[in-house]
């Protein structure tokens, strides 16, 4: 039903259904009420959700959902999503890299544990549902001709640093005996991409959503220091301004945060950043696929065995091959003004998707459930990860953007 939710929003925006976007970003109370909660601002968000209300009701309706409940909820679910964009549209708050993913946990944490909200919208709050559409949706942006344009160097660091990363990672995951579902979270999220990557691979494994909060947790608190410190070393190292950039953009799992931390440097930082980025983003998807059917056949047990392949196919996500058919679309078969037109609809569509995703879960998650965790080892199994994230990176960094194995890259800035 994702796969098909997305497909028919696609297919709307390549047809043309192209509503006004909705503005986030302000700096004081004035251009918040001027701008954001402006009639026309408002309306703009209120299209976007009626799009999505329309979509989201069709399939709740064919899955058997209580249709009553689920209506009156999911504008709530929405507004809260909403709201969470509002929060982190503020210039500061950008500035330091701390995204609409963040706030939305933190609303539906809040409200969770303080008002019965949850036992209210209990049937509009379905964090998997709106999680797997948006990620059909997040195939549109991932364009395999802008990896290739982002530089042959750019894809060979993205692939060494995410293989090396996620291995180390899921090896002390297991040395400090967390559990495989919340290893393949980890390692994910440190060795890809951040929040992005933990999403798609906990639909990959259909893995426990608070489980999932809690990576995501880890990696938005994790990124705000290092946004600040590594430009900081790179300064006074003297590192390349290059160099610097391939740092940030294979080790900070935000995109936010390596815009903001490359800005620290130079232009030609912050672009060798976005590039290095760009190229593990892209690899989100084959992740996603490996480790769906790594994860189908060793978790398969006595059945994988005696049924083959109807288990993997039982078992095996079906966004993801949505997500990697919408990509395969967007980057072969659909004309570049086309792909360039749609994409801001699309971001914002898959960004409110997201959004409420959080939301619900903020509201499916137990705080002392978190804080007690496994005694902090997942905690401590990401920081390792993310340390030899670190160093891994550097070399590699400087070994393709230093001028060591290879002509050091020109980017401009």
């Amino acid at each position: 039903m994702a796969v098909l939710i997305g497909a028919a929003l696609i297919a709307l925006v390549i047809a043309g259904v192209r509503p006004a976007l909705p503005r986030f970003g302000w700096s004081s109370a004035t251009t918040l009420t001027s701008l954001v909660f402006g009639p026309g601002n408002l309306l703009a968000g209120l299209v976007i959700g009626v799009l999505l209300f329309v979509t989201a009701a069709a399939g709740a309706a064919v899955m058997g959902m209580r249709m009553g409940p689920f209506t009156r909820g999911f504008p709530v679910i929405y507004g809260l999503g909403w709201l969470s964009q509002v929060i982190a549209g503020h210039t500061t708050l950008s500035a330091y890299g701390l995204e609409y993913v963040l706030f939305a946990l933190l609303i539906g944490l809040v409200l969770g544990h303080t008002t019965p909200l949850r036992a209210w919208f209990r049937e509009a709050v379905q964090a998997e549902y709106f999680i797997k559409i948006g990620l059909v949706i997040l195939g549109a942006t991932v364009v395999f001709g802008e990896l290739v344009g982002a530089g042959f160097i750019g894809i060979i660091q993205a692939i060494v640093v995410v293989i090396s990363v996620w291995f180390f990672a899921f090896w002390l995951c297991r040395r400090l005996r967390v559990d495989d579902e919340f290893a393949a979270l980890l390692s994910s999220a440190v060795s890809i991409c951040g929040v992005s990557a933990a999403i798609a691979a906990c639909g990959a494994i259909q893995g426990d959503r608070r489980k999932l909060s809690y990576v995501t947790s880890l990696v938005l608190v994790v990124a705000v220091p290092m946004m600040v410190v590594m430009p900081w070393i790179a300064k006074v190292t003297g590192m390349p301004d290059a160099v610097a950039g391939a740092w940030l953009g294979g080790t900070l799992d935000t995109s936010a945060a390596v815009v903001a931390a490359g800005e620290m440097i130079s232009g030609q930082a912050r672009n060798a950043a976005v590039v290095v980025k760009l190229s593990q983003n892209v690899l989100i998807g084959v992740a996603a696929f490996l480790l769906t059917v790594w994860w189908t056949v060793s978790k398969g047990g006595a059945r994988q065995s005696s049924s083959g392949f109807s288990v993997i196919w039982e078992r095996f996500p079906k966004f993801v091959l949505g997500f990697m058919a919408v990509s395969f679309l967007f980057s072969f078969a659909l004309e570049t003004p086309v792909v360039i037109a749609t994409r801001p609809v699309l971001t914002a569509i898959r960004t409110a998707w997201f959004a409420m995703a959080f939301v619900c879960i903020g509201l499916e998650t137990s705080i002392g459930e978190l804080v007690s965790t496994d005694e902090g080892r997942p905690a401590l199994a990401f920081l390792g990860g993310q340390a030899f994230n670190i160093v891994i990176t550097l070399v590699m960094a400087y070994l393709l953007f230093g001028g060591v194995l290879v002509p050091t890259p020109r980017f401009g800035g």
